[in-house]
């Protein structure tokens, strides 16, 4: 059996919005290949953990390793082009603009550049293809949901971050959205980090787990060992 190799390491990494902390001494590492889930109530972390990743919040101390580089210090804009892609909460599609508008925007991020939309978006897709023209404002949530995660996969990423896909989308979306990031995993070898908080989700569609709290991770390991205990500890309500 192949050793796994680690895609994204963090070491300590401290986080503060302006004087206040918000994450102390991260250390997180997520394997090639794999898809983990990260997990805890509100207000703990997790969206800040992802923008740390990609360098939307500065790192105060600790260092972030991505695919064998250093990369704490890099910009946003040179994060995407090694390959990590964000599909932020709330989607952040253009509304005004129609999906093949909203899809080429995406391969600004990365290192090719299409010219046309691969046939491969419309088959982890379909429903993309019917509604080309359509501004994506008039897509449904699941729709838009779907729109976001298509447009993160044009830029060829190795790594794909995403915060709460589904927040406010119809069961059979959530459970369509599951079986493609399967497939964008399976099929494209593309590792997956999903911040969540349905913990059923969490466990069908993730190999690993993370749970934060007050800024810290506190428990980690295989999904299979995400207990009971561990949810009604860290993460009931």
């Amino acid at each position: 059996m192949n050793k796994s190799t680690s895609l994204l390491e963090l070491t300590d990494v401290t986080v503060s919005y302006g004087q206040t902390p918000v994450l102390f001494g991260v250390n997180m590492t997520v394997d090639e290949g794999e898809i983990a889930c990260i997990l805890g109530r509100n207000g703990v972390g997790k969206t800040t953990l992802l923008r740390s990743v990609i360098g939307l919040n500065k790192v105060i101390s600790g260092n972030i390793v991505f695919d064998a580089d250093e990369i704490t210090r890099i910009p946003t804009f040179k994060r995407a082009r090694y390959g990590i892609s964000y599909i932020p909460q709330g989607r952040e599609i253009i509304p005004y603009l129609s999906v093949l508008d909203n899809l080429k925007l995406g391969t600004s991020a990365g290192k090719r550049k299409h010219r046309k939309i691969p046939d491969e978006i419309f088959e982890f897709f379909p429903m993309l293809k019917q509604h080309l023209a359509r501004q994506g404002g008039l897509l449904s949530g699941g729709q838009q949901q779907q729109l976001a995660i298509a447009r993160g996969l044009m830029s060829d990423p190795k790594i794909m971050l995403l915060d709460e896909p589904t927040e406010g989308i119809q069961p059979s979306i959530v459970q369509e959205i599951e079986e493609t990031l399967k497939r964008i995993n399976r099929e494209k070898g593309i590792t997956v980090v999903v911040v969540e908080q349905k913990i059923d989700f969490a466990r069908q569609l993730a190999q690993k787990f993370f749970i934060m709290e007050k800024g810290a991770i506190v428990a980690n390991g295989a999904t299979s060992h995400l207990t009971d205990e561990l949810v009604h500890k860290y993460l009931a309500i």
